[in-house]
């Protein structure tokens, strides 16, 4: 244990309120009891519910519960996946096989599905994976989808429309009832992605906000995903992904009877399902209560505010669009004032900054351990601008210099290919990790007797 920790020591430190994506921490508190509930089903495996039937129940009662939040019938099912990126391959693969058990295609099954520019990259991913064509629609000047540009470019091989609710790069919802009335009138189904909002924005509207319908009140919407270790404050690698009826959720199970093995199903991508997760999601939603989600996205809407208003304050700064919800970007209104530098800046003073391309901008998602850092962060993001102002070559150094070529280079593909290059490099056998280069990473010799001893000196 000693040795897992030090190799912490140059992660980033979460707790502090410095990162702003990745990590939706609450409290110690919570982290410890979501660890006790992860931990009573650390060896469960929910590849066959009807041996531990207890995770089966987890699940049903998660599906329900989100369901329920989400505005469905008795009708709506689900399953609960590892995460956001999962519960964005699986409809793609259940509407393609929608799609082709019609047999409408005389020709070549050619599937499309239609996506705001903004859409998260998982559902380019999955399009990749399951051999769908992506068709892009551009954005309004507010952030959100082209409806009018999106209409049209529906035809005879589109399997399914998919928006957000909000999107992660600007915190916008798209128009998701004239979506679905589109949607339903042309007869395809239409997901929702709200891995990011659907247990932040119902809590929204429960306390007073104004929230645009985006979930199954609106015609047209036939699934919706939400992460529930994002703002359900879950244990990571849980997400709920939900389907008006079984008539869709039926195309996204597997199913093969020949195995010798047996006859195997699974109802999501995954075979082995670590209990885990589903165990500590269960816990997490029965734990925090509609009261306690309440409060939180009071606190965190209390302190976005606070950042947006802040940020648009500064003279040369602005937010992008009208963010509905958390999750925000800014940019610089000020040509000569490079925005990814003040990135930088940012980066000397400690905190971990996300950078935006298409338009240039960095990125903040809150939490509730921002709110004892808005000020400070407020601070440094003024400071940082008028350093910029006086070191306008900081715009061709570091960081900056890399996001702004890589935001501008108008040959694309040399992005895609040394990116390749750069990943090829970071999984391949000679792989460079912060280590002496003489250390092999392999099994010592009596790795039993020594990770005992290890142990032996720690109380847990």
């Amino acid at each position: 244990m000693v040795i897992l920790e030090s190799f912490r020591e140059k992660d980033a430190d979460f707790l502090d309120g410095r990162t702003w994506s990745l990590v939706y921490h609450l409290s110690l508190e919570h982290d410890e009891f979501l660890k006790k509930a992860h931990n009573l089903y650390f060896s469960e495996n929910g590849l066959n519910p009807m041996v531990f039937q207890s995770l089966k129940r987890f699940e049903h009662e998660v599906v329900k519960m989100t369901a329920n939040l989400l505005n469905g019938d008795e009708n709506v099912v689900g399953t609960m996946t590892s995460g956001g990126t999962e519960s964005c391959l699986l409809p793609v693969m259940a509407y393609r096989e929608l799609a082709r058990s019609k047999n409408r295609w005389k020709g070549k099954f050619a599937p499309e599905m239609i996506a705001p520019e903004s859409i998260h990259v998982a559902w380019e991913k999955a399009a990749k994976y399951f051999n769908v064509k992506m068709v892009s629609i551009p954005l309004k000047h507010d952030f959100t989808v082209d409806v009018d540009i999106l209409k049209k470019k529906i035809n005879k091989n589109t399997i399914m429309i998919v928006a957000s609710a909000p999107s992660y790069p600007h915190g916008v919802i798209d128009p998701i009832v004239d979506i679905g009335q589109i949607a339903w009138g042309k007869k395809i189904p239409f997901h929702v992605d709200s891995c990011l909002g659907g247990f932040f924005l119902p809590f929204l509207e429960q306390i007073g906000y104004m929230v645009p319908e985006f979930d199954f009140r609106c015609k047209g919407v036939t699934s919706i995903s939400a992460d529930v270790h994002k703002y359900g404050f879950g244990a990571k690698g849980a997400s709920i992904l939900l389907y008006k009826n079984m008539g869709f959720l039926k195309h996204q199970f597997f199913i093969h009877q020949n195995w010798p093995g047996g006859v195997f199903a699974s109802p999501a991508l995954l075979g082995t399902r670590p209990g885990g997760p589903i165990a500590a999601a269960w816990a997490a939603m029965n734990a925090m209560g509609n009261q306690g989600y309440q409060e939180m996205a009071k606190k965190v809407m209390g302190t976005t505010q606070k950042l947006i208003q802040g940020i648009d304050a500064i003279q040369g700064l602005k937010v992008m669009g009208k963010p509905q919800m958390s999750v925000f970007a800014y940019t610089s209104t000020n040509p000569e004032i490079d925005i990814f530098a003040i990135g930088d800046v940012m980066e000397d003073k400690g905190w971990h900054i996300d950078r935006l391309q298409r338009p240039e901008g960095l990125h903040a998602m809150v939490s509730p351990a921002h709110e004892a850092v808005a000020d400070q962060y407020l601070k440094d993001l003024n400071d940082s601008l008028e350093f910029v102002k006086t070191h306008p070559e900081l715009a061709s150094r570091g960081n900056a210099a890399m996001y702004g070529m890589i935001a501008n280079i108008p040959f694309r593909g040399l992005i895609k290919k040394q990116v390749q290059k750069m990943m090829e490099k970071m999984y391949g056998p000679d792989c460079e990790m912060p280590m002496n280069k003489t250390d092999k990473p392999s099994l010592p010799v009596r790795v039993g007797t020594r990770i005992l001893k290890l142990l032996s000196r720690r109380k847990f």
